[in-house]
C-alpha cells in the first residue's frame, strides 16, 4: 500500500495572515511540518499543496515538493483533493494541516497503522481523551463514537452530556487524518451538509452523506497554531523539542 502526505497551506489565514511563512526559530512553519512529516517511513511522499508561488519557492528552498492549486477551495480537504486526484497509484492519503508543528513521526505512523488494519473506514480520525476545562473551548471539536470505533458525530458543544457519570472525559479531534484515496474522491463530490454549516466541521459532511468515519485514542495531543498567543507559545515551547534537533 502507497501512502501520499498532503499538507495544505493556505497564505491568507483569516486569524493568522500569512500563517504557512510566519518563522518559528528561524524557520516557516509549513517547513518544520513538512520536516516531521518527511521523518514518518510510512509515507511514500511529501507534498505541500499551496495556494500561491511565495509558499512554493519557500518550501522548494528547504528541498520540499510543493504543488500549487485553485484558491477558490472552501477549504483544506478540497485543496488536497485537486493534488491527491493526479496522483492515481496511492491508496491512503494523510491529510496534515500546515499549523500542526509538533506533530510527530510516530503518530502518524500509528494513524497508518491502524487504517491499514481498519479498511472498511474511508477515512479515520484520531482523538485525544481531555478534560471539561479544555472540552469548554468552543474551538476544540469534539468526537461522539462508538465501541467499534465509528465515529456519530462531531461538535463543537460540550458533548457528550455524561448524563449519568461523574467522571467526564471528552474526545479531542486531532488534526492529522487519513483517507482512503476512494473516500477523499468521495467525499468531495458531495455538497455542503446541514451539520458542517451548522457546526462549522468540514467533516460532518462525511457522516451526513454515510461515509464510514473511524477513530482512535491517543495520549498525544496537538497543538495547532491559529492565534498570535499560541505563535508565542510555540516559539518558546519549539527550543525543547527533541525532533526539531534532526532537521
Amino acid at each position: 500500500m502507497k501512502i501520499l502526505a498532503l499538507i495544505p497551506a493556505r497564505l491568507n489565514s483569516l486569524r493568522l495572515p500569512g500563517k504557512p511563512l510566519l518563522k518559528i526559530d528561524n524557520i516557516p512553519l509549513v517547513v518544520h511540518v513538512m520536516k516531521r512529516v518527511m521523518m514518518c517511513k510510512k509515507i511514500d511522499r511529501v507534498i505541500v499543496c499551496a495556494d500561491d508561488i511565495k509558499t512554493k519557492d519557500i518550501v522548494e528552498k528547504y528541498n520540499g515538493e510543493c504543488l500549487l492549486t485553485n484558491k477558490k477551495h472552501r477549504n483544506g480537504t478540497e485543496r488536497i483533493n485537486e493534488i491527491a486526484s493526479k496522483f492515481k497509484n496511492y491508496q491512503l492519503i494523510i491529510d496534515v494541516q500546515c499549523d500542526e508543528i509538533f506533530i510527530n513521526p510516530s503518530q502518524l505512523s500509528r494513524l497508518i497503522t491502524f487504517h491499514k488494519k481498519n479498511n472498511n473506514f474511508d477515512i479515520v480520525i484520531p482523538n485525544k481523551f481531555i478534560s471539561t476545562r479544555e472540552a469548554k473551548n468552543i474551538n476544540v471539536v469534539k468526537i461522539i463514537s462508538n465501541q467499534y470505533n465509528n465515529i456519530l458525530y462531531m461538535t463543537r458543544s460540550l458533548a457528550p452530556s455524561f448524563f449519568r457519570q461523574k467522571k467526564n472525559i471528552y474526545k479531542k479531534h486531532l488534526d492529522y487524518i487519513s483517507f482512503t484515496s476512494e473516500g477523499l474522491k468521495n467525499y468531495n463530490k458531495l455538497e455542503k451538509s446541514i451539520n458542517e454549516k451548522s457546526e462549522g466541521i468540514e467533516l460532518n459532511r462525511a457522516l451526513d452523506c454515510g461515509l464510514k468515519v473511524g477513530t482512535f485514542s491517543t495520549n498525544v495531543n496537538n497543538f495547532s497554531i491559529n492565534t498570535k498567543k499560541d505563535l508565542f507559545l510555540a516559539r518558546k515551547l519549539i527550543k525543547k523539542c527533541s525532533i526539531r534537533k534532526k532537521y
